[in-house]
């Protein structure tokens, strides 16, 4: 189910929205501006906001009045089978009332929110109250194969009518339904296609395991790696599961997962068999794949993942060229939360300068999904709200590599990492730490993970937007920081940029330890650049204390700047304006030559 959104109108309703989300992994607080704080959403329109999340499938969980989201979602009540549940929840935490999403878990959902505030949930589903159970909303590893039916089946039962149960399903046995063995109407469970009738329920359990293993896929440029394209990455795998399942007679409805190594984690096609099925893919580790293997005698990397998952019973196997497929099938719905893990995903992450409002959508989202945050500390707790109930693993800024390598390590786990950086991460920041350490180590477990940058605001850009436009035209970025790289190099780089004329970006000014090398680069750049030249000065941006302050190259002393200042210093064609309340704006012109425009 997609992570619920707990939707609040007052800051009195933030205690109970906090027990509500102990329950609610991943779960999200919207709360009104200007009445609430410290949530991870801020709206202002409530009918808006409401109905944009009950649009896309977004469980509601609404401490407000019944009335209010009754009214608000009235336009949208077209299709029950569709709607997400919704549910309101008294300020105090007194009722908890589920709405509507009946057939998509909205009694289960209230029973959670109820247990937590110690209270009874108000469910008025008849058949709930009576027999414990909403046929139509069976619970997880379970699939109704016919819905249609269920109302009218439902309806019979509560008229009087008893019912036979083929099959095991324990949720069911243990119901207060009215079981005879001798009933005409009938709840089948089972992995075999089946025929369903108006008295003939059929439920599939998700009791089949298909384990799969691939030869990796060809490098680009490789001959044989553009037939795989052309034909799309796994169509042929997914062929051959789709008829292992005919030849098996198991429907894909009780399909579980995909199971694999966690080597073949990198391979396309397997996360291309488990879209086309619509079930999760999991990976056990080579350690793991390798006891299974000498349990069970074998040396099919496919076989031991599905036997793996299941511990229960093989029932199909099959090879192709570079391609090897299993099934098996275990006694009861597989848990997929607790078997295997989950492909290992890195983000690494840049929050921009410093406020939230300067953090794009996408680092928001991604620091909303991820289990763990590694960082330097003073960058994590840029994150705010947004690093709630996440682990924290923090380190010293100049641990780089370590925290590069602790945080790949913790994705090939199978968590969800995000390495935090200030800025833009692939600016004098993490992305290259990470990517250095990957190429250097090159741990198998590492081939797996899945990585990707999100970039972010970077100091220079929102030093240039405070004052103007200095970055308007050719600029560069040089860090003064002689930690990583001797002076003698940066010596080199100032004095090209210098007499390139460009604009000039410094990162990493001075710090306790590092003092004359500001002053070193003043004294070169008045080689080449006239001492009225333009200088900005930008401290703590987007934090508290920020300052964006202008002098001249002649004037740029040490003792003005720290390693939260970023310098740009401008060229001989940047300009300033004087504004009619004292301040300047700084620009560099994109013309240079007054016949043509760049």
């Amino acid at each position: 189910m997609t992570p619920a959104v707990i939707v609040l109108l007052g800051a009195n309703s933030i205690p109970v929205a906090k027990k509500i989300i102990s329950v609610l992994p991943g779960a999200q607080l919207y709360g009104l501006a200007g009445r609430t704080s410290d949530v991870d959403v801020s709206f202002t329109e409530f009918g808006t906001t409401l109905r944009e999340l009950f649009a896309n499938g977004t469980p509601i969980v609404g401490i407000c009045a019944t009335g209010i989201l009754i009214r608000t979602l009235a336009p949208l009540l077209a299709n029950k089978r569709q709607e997400p549940p919704v549910i309101a929840v008294a300020e105090d935490g007194s009722a908890v009332v589920p709405l509507l999403g009946g057939l998509n878990g909205v009694n289960n959902l209230a029973r959670q929110i109820a247990s937590v505030l110690d209270v009874k949930p108000a469910i008025t589903t008849t058949g709930d109250i009576r027999f414990g159970i909403a046929l139509e909303d069976p619970p997880a590893g379970y699939h109704l194969a016919n819905p249609e039916y269920a109302k009218s089946f439902m309806s019979d039962l509560l008229a009087g009518h008893s019912v036979k149960l083929e099959g095991n399903a324990p949720w069911l046995r243990n119901s207060s339904l009215p079981i005879d063995q001798n009933a005409e109407r009938v709840i089948q469970i089972t992995e075999k296609p089946v025929v369903s009738t108006s008295t003939r329920l059929v439920y599939h359990p998700a009791t089949v395991a298909i384990g799969v293993s691939c030869t990796p896929p060809r490098p680009i440029g490789h001959p044989s790696s553009l037939a795989g394209r052309g034909r799309g990455w796994g169509s042929e795998e997914i062929a051959l599961v789709q008829q292992m399942l005919a030849d098996a007679e198991l429907a894909p409805a009780s399909v579980a997962g995909v199971f694999a190594s966690t080597l073949d984690a990198a391979n396309p096609a397997l996360q291309a068999i488990a879209d086309a099925l619509n079930v999760p893919i999991r990976f056990f580790t080579t350690d793991e794949i390798a006891a299974v293997m000498s349990q069970n005698n074998t040396a099919d990397v496919a076989m031991a993942a599905a036997l793996a998952a299941s511990s229960g019973q093989l029932i199909m196997q099959r090879q192709s060229f570079d391609f090897s497929c299993a099934m098996a099938i275990a006694p009861l719905p597989i848990d997929i939360n607790t078997t295997g893990k989950p492909r290992g995903r890195l983000a690494i992450i840049g929050t921009g300068p410093g406020g939230g409002d300067w953090m794009s959508p996408e680092v928001k989202e991604i620091l909303r999904n991820a289990t763990d945050l590694v960082g330097y500390s003073t960058y994590l707790g840029l994150v705010g709200s947004l690093g709630n109930g996440k682990r924290w693993h923090e380190s010293d800024n100049r641990e780089e590599l370590a925290r590069a390598r602790m945080a790949l390590d913790l994705a090939a786990e199978g968590r969800f990492v995000a390495v935090v950086s200030s800025g833009d991460p692939g600016i004098y920041a993490m992305a290259a730490a990470v990517f250095e350490v990957l190429e250097r180590e090159a741990k198998p477990e590492w081939q797996g993970i899945e990585i990707q940058v999100a970039p972010g605001i970077s100091a220079m850009q929102a030093a240039a937007a405070k004052i103007g436009a200095p970055l308007g035209h050719d600029f560069c970025a040089i860090s003064l920081s002689d930690i990583l790289k001797p002076w003698s190099i940066i010596e080199q780089r100032i004095t090209a940029a210098a007499q390139a004329d460009f604009v000039i970006a410094f990162y990493n000014p001075v710090s306790k330890q590092r003092l004359w090398q500001l002053a070193e680069t003043r004294n070169i750049l008045l080689r080449y650049r006239h001492p009225d030249t333009t200088v900005v000065l930008a401290r703590n941006l987007g934090r508290d204390g920020e300052s964006v302050e202008v002098y001249t190259l002649e004037d740029l002393a040490p003792e003005l700047a720290d390693m939260r200042t970023v310098i740009l210093v401008g060229s001989s064609k940047t300009r300033m304006i004087q504004r009619c309340d004292g301040s300047v704006w700084v620009y560099t012109p994109r013309r240079y030559d007054e016949d043509k425009t760049s």
